[in-house]
């Protein structure tokens, strides 16, 4: 008798924390679980495109000057066609215009978007960007001479100036990192440090 009245009870005990909980689900849950569904939707939308409309004039300059940049050297990719059978500089000049193709489009994308003007390929929107500068363009002499050679001492050449290249396009990210305040530009500027270096790397250990 005692063994029934336990289990009666327990099982009476159950059902009202079954009905207490579907209560309380039902009364609060669907309104709370409605609005806050909402509200979670819109705050992710408008933070995202607060995220986006988020740049200051370090972007700006970011997305301005790395584009002929990165131009310059998918310039100086190409010119390893016809030149140079080095399988090593042939993999590094695909690698390089696969990756700054893109961000190339991207920065033209920011500026659009920021309400900025196009960037332009044109060396002279780097003007005084030259090797005193740090930044590793190449004056317009550095690529005639580069394009006037060939084999082992192409190899060479192209190396050198590419590494220098390189550390400038570094050099300009980590003043975005530093600077800039938009997110995805400054997600792009460490991906540049970290792919950039990675190629100086590879580059110097191939020059010996």
């Amino acid at each position: 008798m005692r063994t029934k009245l336990v289990a009666a009870l327990a099982t009476a005990t159950v059902s009202a924390f079954l009905v207490a909980g579907c209560s309380s689900d039902t009364s609060d849950m669907p309104m709370a679980g409605h609005s806050m569904g909402s509200s979670n939707s819109s705050s992710a939308s408008s933070i995202q495109a607060d995220a986006s409309a988020e740049f200051n004039n370090a972007d700006v300059m970011f997305a301005r000057m790395m584009y002929p940049h990165h131009a310059q050297a998918i310039e100086m990719a190409a010119m390893v066609q016809g030149r140079t059978d080095n399988p090593d500089v042939v993999a590094l000049a695909s690698a390089i215009e696969a990756a700054q193709q893109p961000e190339m489009d991207r920065m033209t994308g920011w500026l659009a978007e920021w309400g900025q003007p196009a960037p332009s390929s044109d060396m002279g929107e780097m003007s005084g960007m030259d090797h005193s500068s740090g930044m590793g363009m190449m004056s317009q002499q550095d690529m005639d001479a580069l394009t006037a050679l060939s084999g082992a001492e192409f190899d060479r050449q192209w190396l050198t100036m590419m590494i220098e290249h390189h550390e400038g396009a570094i050099e300009m990210a980590n003043i975005e990192i530093a600077d800039g305040s938009n997110p995805d530009a400054q997600e792009m500027a460490r991906t540049i440090v970290a792919t950039q270096q990675q190629e100086v790397d590879t580059m110097q250990a191939l020059l010996g």
